[in-house]
């Protein structure tokens, strides 16, 4: 098989299969398992997939900017945000990440009991400036202006005095394997430091980020209390995520 046929099977197989396991396809293949992983690296390094240890997953699309991230798949993360606001307790304190997701979260936030939110979005604070019992906590630091979040040391140093009842988390990939991860080191590291601090955190997950991979962990998939996931046509794409002790609720 030639270089090049090899190359466009192991893009047919990231695309049906989600991922590929070097040394599964060199056996399938009767090739060295070096010969796939060179193949790995090369097209690694064209941005075609992202290497992980035994193989490779598909690549995990830009992330637009936030104002562009306002007006994508806007149904699905109501969805979202009205299973998640089920969660919320009276008297509860809740620590509601950045991002458009957690944005429709808030909107979504019951009306008729007092609880307390703890954010260091100012995005996602604006969106309680009318609401009736929601008692709101804005932690500053520098702005991470494609996320509209605060990060940095002050940032930090007000998170780890917090401790929520409840932390939704939005990343930008959840992979059952691989972990939640997203886009930035800095912003993995604050996300790392909220949940450590919270009960229990929850992820929300659009489908699209379901089984993918961005460069930096938060932390191991089954170390979050559970997801919000938007229910698709493929119910076992969410059933792998039970699989290793998950809890996971579709919207």
């Amino acid at each position: 098989m030639l270089t090049s046929q090899r190359k466009a099977l192991i893009a047919e197989r990231l695309n049906r299969n989600g991922e590929v396991v070097a040394k599964a396809l060199a056996a399938e293949l009767d090739l060295s398992e070096d010969t796939i992983r060179r193949d790995l690296r090369e097209m690694a390094a064209g941005g075609l997939l992202r290497r992980v240890h035994g193989g490779a997953l598909p690549v995990t699309p830009a992330l637009p900017d936030f104002a562009a991230r306002q007006s994508r798949a806007t149904a699905e993360k109501e969805a979202l945000a009205r299973r998640a606001a089920e969660l919320v307790q009276p008297g509860a304190v809740v620590f509601l990440d950045g991002g458009t997701t957690t944005a429709a979260l808030a909107r979504a936030l019951p009306r008729h009991f007092a609880f307390t939110v703890v954010t260091h979005s100012p995005t996602v604070a604006c969106e309680f400036e009318r609401h009736p019992t929601a008692d709101v906590v804005l932690i500053g630091g520098r702005l991470y202006k494609h996320s509209m979040v605060a990060g940095g040391a002050m940032t930090l140093e007000a998170i780890r005095s917090v401790r929520a009842d409840l932390y939704f988390m939005g990343v930008t990939a959840a992979h059952p394997v691989e972990g939640l991860t997203t886009g930035d080191m800095e912003e993995a590291r604050t996300k790392r430091a909220i949940a450590d601090g919270a009960a229990a955190t929850w992820v929300l997950l659009t489908r699209e980020k379901l089984g993918a991979v961005s460069p930096w962990k938060v932390m191991d998939t089954n170390a979050a209390t559970g997801l919000v996931a938007a229910a698709g046509p493929d119910r076992e794409q969410l059933d792998v995520y039970r699989e290793i002790g998950v809890e996971v609720l579709e919207a």
